[in-house]
């Protein structure tokens, strides 16, 4: 009986830690999913451009990427919970305070900075590295995919909560009542402050530098790196130009946000049914399959008419592969390394894929203001999606121990 309830008592635990760490993510990035609604809105306001606008949104991916090693290692080191309260805080304010930027610095500063690298603090590394550390190895997929749909949740309810609320108070209102609802995830930090850690043996943590220096010595971490990239390419250039791909084609301005939020509510299928495949099939051809189905949707959508349905159908193809790359890229980290440096390690991973989503929406509104259009960044991220689904297929699944013990 004690068995039982203590069985029952865990498994509880991880049902609440999971839950909040999927609730995290969902305000922090459902929120920084809806910018692209407001690009239009912040250029008539400020009369600085679309270009310039963007590098503001593009700033914000590079510097929440940038965050993610260094929030990581602080909380493998203390403990997620002050990593988060922080990360939290910062995502408010910098929403709260940019309708008052007129200049692209202040743009920069309100939503690249303070925005963004509190969206880092709280971000993926951070929030999937404290579950993998309570859980076995094999509910890890699992987990990695209900944390990654609660990002994909928190776009489907904030993108046409923004929309409604652009429409019926103006987007000043609307951008800070966003501000507020993001404090909402507070009490998530408290839960997290203290994960419970798994039954059985663990590996032993190397200190920071070591662990880094080991990853970037395997070929099979940096090509999954290189992989990520073209994932942040993707989803940035989507985030922040869709609407205005959308707006392009002569539809409504209710088409974008329901566009982003069919993309967040097929995430959620992609990410869950991704946690549960990842247990089941090798990691690395999941990853292939994912950048392939990216390259033939767009290809799709380039050749077809630009009709509402075809627009949200692309949108729903958008949505199941959106992040359905997280759940297995933070699994071949885990699986290749361990769970006592993976924050640190799958940072350095987010970070590429910043670096990539930084390119995807800076580049997106240099290429419309010099053509008009967004047709070359199409091309350029179908390419890019056949390259990564090809880097993927060399790379070995088998731990790092493992191998240096078959070495020796």
């Amino acid at each position: 009986m004690s068995d039982a309830h203590g069985g029952g008592a865990r498994q509880a635990a991880f049902w609440i830690v999971l839950l909040a760490a999927a609730g995290t993510f969902a305000l922090t990035m459902g929120t920084r999913q809806t910018m692209g609604l407001f690009l239009s809105p912040l250029n008539t306001a400020t009369g600085l451009g679309i270009g310039s606008i963007s590098l503001a949104f593009a700033f914000g991916q590079l510097w929440w990427g940038l965050t993610q090693p260094f929030a990581g290692a602080f909380a493998d080191r203390v403990g997620a919970g002050r990593v988060l309260f922080a990360g939290i805080v910062l995502v408010a304010i910098g929403t709260l305070i940019t309708p008052w930027m007129q200049s692209t610095a202040g743009l920069v500063f309100a939503i690249g900075v303070l925005a963004a690298g509190g969206a880092g603090m709280a971000g993926p590394a951070v929030l999937m590295a404290t579950a993998s550390r309570m859980i076995p190895a094999e509910k890890r997929g699992l987990a990695n995919g209900v944390i990654n749909a609660g990002g994909s949740f928190g776009q489907f309810v904030m993108a046409p909560v923004a929309g409604a609320l652009m429409a019926a108070t103006g987007w000043i209102s609307a951008m800070q009542v966003l501000g507020l609802i993001v404090l909402l995830a507070l009490p998530a930090a408290f839960l997290l402050r203290g994960a419970p850690q798994a039954a059985g043996p663990q590996q032993p943590a190397l200190g920071t530098r070591e662990a880094i220096r080991g990853a970037l010595r395997e070929p099979s971490y940096l090509m999954l790196a290189g992989g990520f990239f073209v994932c942040g390419f993707h989803v940035a250039f989507l985030a922040t130009h869709l609407p205005g791909v959308i707006a392009g084609c002569g539809l409504p301005l209710q088409y974008g946000a329901w566009a982003l939020a069919v993309i967040g509510l097929f995430n959620i299928v992609g990410s869950v049914a991704m946690g549960w495949a990842v247990g089941r099939w090798r990691m690395k051809s999941l990853l292939s399959l994912v950048y392939a189905t990216r390259a033939a949707a767009v290809l799709a959508f380039l050749l077809a008419p630009k009709t509402g349905t075809v627009v949200l159908l692309f949108a729903a193809v958008m949505g199941l592969t959106f992040l359905s790359t997280v759940p297995p890229t933070a699994g071949l980290v885990a699986k290749l390394f361990g769970v006592g440096n993976m924050a640190t390690l799958f940072g350095i991973v987010m970070l590429s894929h910043q670096i990539g989503g930084f390119l995807g929406a800076w580049l997106g509104g240099r290429v419309f203001e010099f053509t008009g259009s967004y047709d070359w960044l199409w091309y350029v991220d179908i390419m890019l999606a056949v390259g990564a689904a090809l880097i993927h297929l060399p790379i070995r699944e088998a731990p790092m121990q493992a191998r240096a013990a078959v070495r020796a």
